[in-house]
């Protein structure tokens, strides 16, 4: 069983940045796992904001998240990054990473970021 762990939420101020991380829960991620991060705001559908290949690094954003979201991953560390620059109030949603191993896609529980006015 794969379990992404996020962490890194909290309350922050309109025009903050904010780094959540993404690890494999009593694990490692491996070779071929692809990171994924995605959000949703209250009321509303959950949203991607884009991915990363764990062994190659390569990262794809959803167009409408493509500027003020950085994804990378550190090997050393074992665990993904999704870096914010200039937070808004409606950035202000549940942050969810998922691994894709073996054509399975394993969700974590969510960080909850907060950004205030």
């Amino acid at each position: 069983q794969v379990q992404p762990a996020e962490s890194g939420g909290g309350v922050v101020q309109a025009g903050d940045s904010l780094t959540l991380s993404c690890s494999v829960s009593g694990g490692t991620f491996v070779g071929d796992d692809m990171v994924a991060w995605y959000r949703q705001a209250p009321g509303k559908e959950r949203e991607v904001i884009g991915t990363i290949t764990w062994d190659a690094g390569s990262r794809h954003y959803a167009d409408s998240m493509r500027g003020r979201f950085t994804i990378y991953r550190n090997y050393h560390e074992n665990r993904a990054w999704l870096h914010m620059n200039g937070l808004k109030p409606e950035d202000t949603a549940i942050y969810y990473c998922n691994i894709q191993r073996d054509s399975v896609v394993y969700w974590g529980k969510g960080a909850l970021v907060n950004v205030s006015s």
